[in-house]
């Protein structure tokens, strides 16, 4: 049996819809929409520690287009998850209140461990299911990088099945997201080497907590999903414009990586801008999301990563229509 449902990210950089067809019973997820559209919630929370005005009126805008467009494909479920900037938040009931008015069902605040498990399962369903060729080896390490935080979490894959329990998974999710870094250290255009150095060492002080909660000998495979990872991906594509049937499941060597990462940093604004497949709402952070990349295939030893263009999205999908 087929169910239409629709599943919503709320991150600190993007908001993101996916209203997909799912047949549980064959482990297939067919999408019928995906959006996204960059509304910077989590501006200035690290600083001043609560959602601004402004900010709020871009969400609650979106979504109000987000539950037109819901009520129009007849979707029967509906669930929202938002993540790091309503965490850090002070005014997170206003945020509520609104999400409610609007969708008519309340946003789930999940921890960086639920976001993490639901990124996993997005992310990995099509790796772990069995299908000709060869295909990357479980243990997987899913990377998840965000615009407040990334999330770590490692697993066979057998938690990818819809409805599986996520017993065996090791998580963790750490404040070293592409916007927090960039507010936090990388202010000049371009930034400076010393702000580099200083989001470096921001970056490697996180991965300390990261080496201490996961056995990075493990994975065997470091699989990338979010916005800073598959536009990474497209530029070490050289693609003119951003095409996610290319991106996805795209092989990226460490090498490749450290070149984009360095190239970024090194350009203005103007230039970054210029990038084709880059999305205009990345532009000033594009450059903190591939150092974190970089630095953790620099750390672990990651020759290279898997782009994912499933993620929290898809993982959300499957949460509802498992129920």
């Amino acid at each position: 049996m087929t169910k239409r449902v629709a599943a919503i990210d709320c991150g600190t950089n993007s908001l993101r819809l996916l209203i997909a067809d799912v047949e549980v019973a064959r482990h297939e997820l067919t999408d019928v929409q995906r959006r996204m559209e960059i509304v910077r919630l989590g501006q200035g929370v690290d600083a001043a520690g609560m959602l601004a005005p402004a900010a709020l009126d871009r969400t609650f805008r979106v979504l109000a287009d987000y539950a037109r467009q819901i009520a129009t494909a007849g979707a029967t479920a509906v669930r929202m998850v938002a993540t790091s900037a309503t965490r850090d938040a002070s005014n997170a009931q206003e945020f509520a209140r609104g999400v409610f008015d609007i969708l008519a069902v309340p946003p789930e605040v999940i921890s960086g461990e639920e976001e993490a498990r639901l990124s996993f399962a997005g992310a990995t369903a099509e790796l772990a299911a069995a299908r000709p060729g060869p295909r990357p080896e479980p243990p997987y390490l899913v990377v998840d990088i965000g615009g407040g935080s990334t999330e770590f979490v490692l697993g066979a894959g057998s938690a990818a099945e819809p409805g599986a329990a996520s017993d065996g998974l090791a998580a963790i999710s750490v404040d070293i997201g592409c916007v927090r870094l960039t507010e936090r250290h990388l202010h000049a255009d371009p930034p400076t080497a010393a702000q580099v150095r200083e989001a470096s060492a921001d970056i490697d002080k996180a991965l300390d907590r990261v080496a201490a909660t996961i056995d990075m000998q493990q994975a065997s495979t470091l699989v990338g999903l979010a916005g800073s990872i598959t536009t990474v991906t497209a530029i070490a594509l050289d693609l003119p414009v951003y095409d996610p049937a290319l991106t996805h499941h795209a092989r990226i060597s460490a090498a490749a990586v450290h070149e984009v990462t360095v190239r970024l940093l090194g350009q203005t604004r103007q230039q970054r801008a210029a990038i084709g497949a880059l999305h205009p709402g990345r532009v000033d952070v594009i450059g903190a999301g591939a150092l974190v990349l970089d630095l953790v295939m620099q750390r672990f030893g990651f020759g290279e990563f898997v782009t994912s263009e499933h993620d929290i999205l898809d993982g959300i999908a499957w949460s509802i229509a498992s129920d």
